[in-house]
């Protein structure tokens, strides 16, 4: 069987309402398709890893501008703002760079 077809196994088999049913999953972390990005440094590590380094302070905010510019895949936002119209403050150049060398020594990059 091909992944899409265990899939779609794992699909059909939630829809039984007979709670005598069930499926027992095994999942491998090392076959899963993430980026390595994705695997790498949380935001507490890259905001350490600067303040270290670069003696400075990135709030998430400033790590997050930075990751997407890099197209790396954040996570869903629920500190949304209020307003449509609210502006967010841009990441000054110099944390820029230190947040991009961490993303670099956290291989998260190249």
């Amino acid at each position: 069987m091909g992944n899409g077809e265990h899939v779609e196994t794992c699909a059909l088999l939630t829809k039984l309402s007979d709670t005598r049913h069930h499926v027992d999953v095994t999942i491998n972390m090392g076959e899963l398709d993430s980026t390595k990005s994705e695997t790498k440094a949380t935001y507490n590590e890259i905001r350490d890893w600067v303040q270290d380094n670069y003696g400075c302070h990135v709030t998430n905010l400033n790590i997050a501008q930075v990751k997407r510019k890099y197209g790396i895949i954040e996570r869903q936002n629920h500190n949304l703002p209020k307003s449509s119209k609210s502006k967010q403050p841009g990441c000054p150049s110099e944390k820029v760079e230190a947040i991009i060398q961490a993303l670099r020594h956290f291989q998260m990059i190249e």
